[in-house]
């Protein structure tokens, strides 16, 4: 019964977070800071994990193919597929939901404990759509971040595998072009678009609805962040049998 009452008060939020919009002066400075606290902010740790971890992908399927029977464009073609399908869109989603998750839940937390949030419905403001409109529409752009993870992580993977001696540079090319299905793009943009909405409305609930003081908001944002990461591990799987079976 406890898991259907936050179900209803979820969805309830995210009911009212498109009721009595702020006025727009106002709501655009909030999209821009959340545009640059949740996207900007993160670009640098994507890069950085998407190219080394394309790296490690590539290596290990280079290892686990080591065949004289198997063509060494497998490796490009492994590591497109992989890349695209779930490390890009699903890894890093993941990743998203312990940085920009606990983020968003510590950020509305600690205002509701020093009773910010009060004063907002004293003067009237919808806080729902003040606080967490901004964050959906700011993560609008998260397919953006997903692109650049992509093009990291293969060309990470090339990097590796080229310089480690495991492919060269005409067999891996191929193997990224053999049998290339444009729909996995658009899959992948699918999932991306739906996980950002689960990155800006389940760490919201958990900051607005947490109880307790300043430790009540450490304890949110724990919780904040697995019950993103299953809600993001969830919807990948209905997506997948969805769009792909």
């Amino acid at each position: 019964m406890k898991l259907l009452f936050h179900f209803g008060r979820y969805f309830l939020m995210i009911q009212k977070t498109f009721k009595k919009f702020t006025k727009w002066t106002m709501l655009k400075e909030l999209i821009f800071r959340e545009i640059d606290d949740l996207i900007i902010r993160s670009i640098g740790i994507i890069s950085f994990l998407s190219f080394f971890v394309g790296g490690v992908v590539a290596i290990q399927t280079a290892i686990n193919i080591d065949n004289p029977l198997l063509p060494s464009y497998l490796i490009g073609f492994t590591t497109r597929q992989s890349i695209i399908l779930e490390f890009a869109p699903t890894f890093i989603s993941v990743i998203m939901a312990g940085k920009v998750g606990s983020f968003i839940t510590s950020s509305i937390g600690t205002m509701k404990v020093t009773e910010q949030i009060d004063a907002l419905k004293v003067m009237g403001v919808n806080t729902y759509n003040y606080l967490i409109f901004p964050k959906i529409i700011a993560l609008t752009l998260f397919p953006f971040l997903i692109t650049i993870a992509m093009f990291l992580g293969i060309f990470g993977g090339y990097v590796a595998c080229v310089s480690g001696g495991f492919s060269s540079h005409a067999d891996f090319v191929e193997g990224l072009q053999l049998d290339f299905i444009p729909f996995h793009v658009t899959y992948a943009f699918i999932k991306s678009f739906i996980f950002a909405l689960i990155l800006a409305t389940v760490p919201s609930y958990h900051g607005y609805f947490m109880e307790g003081g300043a430790l009540g908001v450490g304890k949110a944002s724990t919780t904040s962040f697995i019950w993103t990461s299953v809600s993001i591990i969830i919807a990948n799987s209905l997506i997948t049998n969805i769009l792909l079976t």
